[in-house]
């Protein structure tokens, strides 16, 4: 098959990936948090854009140097864009830089390509109902899978979003993290996600495969060795617990953390925390296949 690029822009990282399905050739993300303040304004910041536009410069050589036409090539963006008013500024840069219409995702669209991109990895099938998780920046999906039928729920919950909204001192008071907590709980509540039928949960996104190299003990942000994974739910809620805990100079101080991601993965870790509470399963899979994954065979197709 020709070369692909597929590049995901969410709310705290924008992520690119070069390959032929199920081959990839290259994978890197650059944390630049574009949906920095947009739960409290409602707009993409001016600093947060040229971040953004920065890394997408930086993307646009790569998919040249790899020499992908721009018909084989997708970018979605997700939360931060759905919510902004300014979306239009951001959109126009992408056109300028690359040479394509950027698509925004709805929580449905994001969802069911996170699904496609974790469950194509899984070989053999694992147990189904599977439930697939994904935790951004701004939003969280949901989705709960069974022979080719699926429930998904794209939250408006996310650990940027949580960060700015609930924890605000470092470290995060007892008080700060209840409140959080409680948030993610309305939000589970009202999901509509049956997670008591799941068999098979599975996690992709970076908060989740930090949390894992945390659990695992990585020197290093290891995707070989996280990547498959099979981790106890208790160890990595007890691992929560201590990460959320820490300063956040003590969270850059962990040899596997991406410094951009050190302030508000504590907000994304509780989120995933809470997920694993309501799974009747002792343990779940973490995936490094994820949307790029999805996004990548669906231009494949």
């Amino acid at each position: 098959m020709s070369t692909v690029a597929a590049i995901d822009c969410g709310t705290n990282s924008i992520k690119i990936l070069i390959g032929s399905p199920p081959t990839v050739l290259l994978r890197e993300s650059r944390v630049v948090r574009l949906g920095q303040g947009v739960d409290e304004t409602g707009m993409l910041a001016e600093e947060a854009l040229e971040r953004t536009f920065a890394a997408v410069d930086e993307f646009a050589e790569i998919i040249r140097r790899h020499g992908v036409p721009p018909a084989r090539v997708r970018f979605c963006a997700t939360s931060a864009t759905r919510d902004a008013g300014n979306a239009d500024v951001f959109r126009e840069g992408v056109r300028r830089r690359l040479g394509i219409e950027p698509e925004v995702l709805s929580g449905d669209e994001e969802a069911a390509l996170v699904f496609d991109g974790a469950i194509a990895a899984q070989d053999p099938m694992p147990p189904e109902p599977v439930l697939v998780v994904d935790i951004g920046g701004g939003s969280t999906e949901l989705v709960l899978g069974e022979g080719g039928e699926r429930q998904a729920v794209s939250m408006d919950i996310g650990s940027v979003r949580l960060h700015e909204r609930h924890l605000h001192s470092d470290p995060p008071t007892a008080e700060e993290v209840a409140t959080c907590v409680a948030d993610i709980d309305r939000h589970l509540d009202d999901a509509g996600i049956p997670l008591e039928r799941t068999r098979t949960a599975i996690g992709t996104s970076g908060t989740i495969k930090t949390l894992a190299c945390g659990v695992l003990g990585l020197e290093a942000y290891d995707r070989e060795a996280f990547d498959r994974a099979v981790l106890g739910n208790p160890a990595t809620a007890a691992f929560v617990d201590d990460l959320v805990a820490m300063t956040v100079a003590e969270r850059r101080a962990l040899p596997y953390m991406h410094p951009g991601r050190a302030d508000v993965i504590g907000a994304g870790a509780l989120i995933w925390s809470r997920i694993l509470a309501r799974v009747p399963v002792p343990e779940h899979v973490v995936s490094e296949a994820d949307i790029l994954h999805g996004m990548a065979a669906a231009i494949s197709r």
